[in-house]
C-alpha cells in the first residue's frame, strides 16, 4: 500500500514506517502530524485518484528531528573581468516517519 502526499508544497510517494525528508515543518521532535492532501492511493491494485485530492484520507506521521542539508556551493563568474562571488547554502530540514494511511 502506497500514497502521493502533498507535503509543504512538495509531493512525495510515501509507504508505512518509511522516513523521509522535507522542508522545514512546523511541531516539535516527537509531535504527530496529519496530511490530509492526499492525492492518489494505491491498496493491492485498488487505486483512487483524487481530483485534487481524495475526501477522508489521511496520513499521520511523527516528526523525528530537525536538521540541516547538505552545503550547497554556489560560484558565479565573468570571465576577463576579475569578478567572482562563492557562496553557500544549508536547506533547514525536517525527518519524518510515516506511521499510517488511514483510507
Amino acid at each position: 500500500m502506497y500514497a502521493i502526499v502533498e507535503i509543504a508544497g512538495q509531493q512525495f510517494k510515501i509507504e508505512k514506517g518509511r522516513t523521509i525528508f522535507t522542508n522545514r515543518l512546523e511541531g516539535d521532535v516527537d509531535a504527530a502530524l496529519v496530511f490530509d492532501k492526499v492525492l492518489l492511493t494505491d491498496d493491492g491494485g485498488t487505486i483512487q485518484i483524487g481530483a485534487p485530492g481524495i475526501d477522508g484520507v489521511s496520513v499521520n506521521a511523527t516528526i523525528l528531528e530537525h536538521l540541516k542539508g547538505e552545503k550547497v556551493i554556489v560560484f558565479k563568474k565573468k570571465r576577463r573581468k576579475g569578478y567572482k562571488k562563492k557562496n553557500g547554502h544549508r536547506q533547514y530540514l525536517t525527518k519524518i516517519r510515516i506511521d499510517d494511511i488511514v483510507i
